[in-house]
C-alpha cells in the first residue's frame, strides 16, 4: 500500500473531495484524521472507513483557529505518535455569497481558504521536522490561476494565496525533508457552500470550455493528492498539479 505506516490529517474531510481523500488514504494504509466542523458527516466517514477495515478518527477543527489547530495536531500525535501528511482541503465556494462585492465575504474567503492553510502548515511543520520530513498538499483551484465570471474576487484571491504560499513553504522547508505542493481542481461536483448546490438545475459555468466535456470526479482529485502525498513524488515540491480536464490549457 502506498501510504503504509503514514499518519495523515485531512481538513474538510467530512464531505466532497475531502471525504474521498480520507477514503483513498485509508485504503492505501494511512491512519487518517478526518478534520472538519461538520461532526455528523465526519462521523459517517469515520464509520465507513472503519467498516472497510481502515483506521480513521474524526476530530472537530475550525481551520481559522490557531488554538484549534494546535489542539488537533497535539491530539493526532498523542493518538498516532506523529504527523506525516497534511492535506489542507477545507474551503468555501466562490459563489457562497450572492454579493460579489461584499467585504464581509472577502474576509471570510481569506480567513478560511488562505489563513486556514497557513495555520495548518504552521501547526504541522514542527512535527514533520521532528520526524525528518513529511508531505503537505494544499488544495487550491484553477481559480487561483485564472479569473471567472460569477465568483467573488476574494475566492480567486484566496486560492491564489494558496498557490503562492505553497511555493514559499516548499522553498523554505525543503532542507527539512518537507515537500509542499498544490492541487488545482477545475469543474467539480458542487461544494455544499456553493450556489450550484442550492440550485442544482442551474447551468454549469465554464463547462463549454472543458475539452474533456465533463466534470471531474472527487476520486480523480483524490488520486492526484495521493500521488503527491506518497513517496512516488519524492522529488516533487513547489509544484502545481492541475486537475481540470484541460480547461486551463485552452
Amino acid at each position: 500500500m502506498r501510504l503504509e505506516g503514514k499518519v495523515a490529517i485531512i481538513t474538510g474531510g467530512a464531505s466532497g473531495m475531502g471525504a474521498e481523500e480520507c477514503r483513498i488514504f485509508a485504503r492505501e494504509g494511512a491512519k487518517v484524521v478526518i478534520a472538519d466542523v461538520s461532526e455528523d458527516l465526519g462521523r459517517q466517514v469515520e464509520a465507513e472507513i472503519a467498516e472497510s477495515g481502515g483506521d480513521a478518527v474524526f476530530m472537530h477543527l475550525d481551520v481559522t483557529s490557531e488554538d484549534a489547530w494546535d489542539a488537533t495536531v497535539s491530539a493526532t500525535v498523542e493518538r498516532y505518535g506523529k504527523v506525516d501528511i497534511l492535506v489542507n482541503n477545507a474551503g468555501i465556494s466562490g459563489t457562497h455569497h450572492p454579493d460579489t462585492m461584499s467585504t464581509e465575504a472577502w474576509d471570510t474567503f481569506m480567513d478560511i481558504n488562505a489563513k486556514g492553510v497557513f495555520l495548518g502548515m504552521k501547526s504541522v511543520i514542527p512535527q514533520m521536522q521532528a520526524v525528518g520530513g513529511g508531505s503537505i498538499v494544499n488544495i487550491s483551484s484553477i481559480s487561483g490561476m485564472v479569473g471567472q465570471q460569477g465568483n467573488h474576487m476574494g475566492y480567486n484571491a484566496s486560492k491564489g494565496a494558496v498557490r503562492i504560499v505553497t511555493k514559499s513553504a516548499a522553498v523554505q522547508y525543503a532542507q527539512d525533508g518537507i515537500r509542499v505542493n498544490s492541487v488545482h481542481p477545475g469543474v467539480m461536483p458542487p461544494m455544499r457552500s456553493s450556489s450550484a448546490a442550492r440550485n442544482p438545475e442551474a447551468p454549469i459555468p465554464l463547462m463549454d470550455h472543458v475539452p474533456m466535456g465533463r466534470r471531474g470526479g472527487t476520486d480523480e482529485v483524490g488520486n492526484a493528492v495521493l500521488f503527491l502525498a506518497s513517496n512516488e513524488a519524492s522529488y516533487i515540491t513547489g509544484a502545481e498539479l492541475v486537475v481540470d480536464g484541460g480547461l486551463t490549457a485552452t
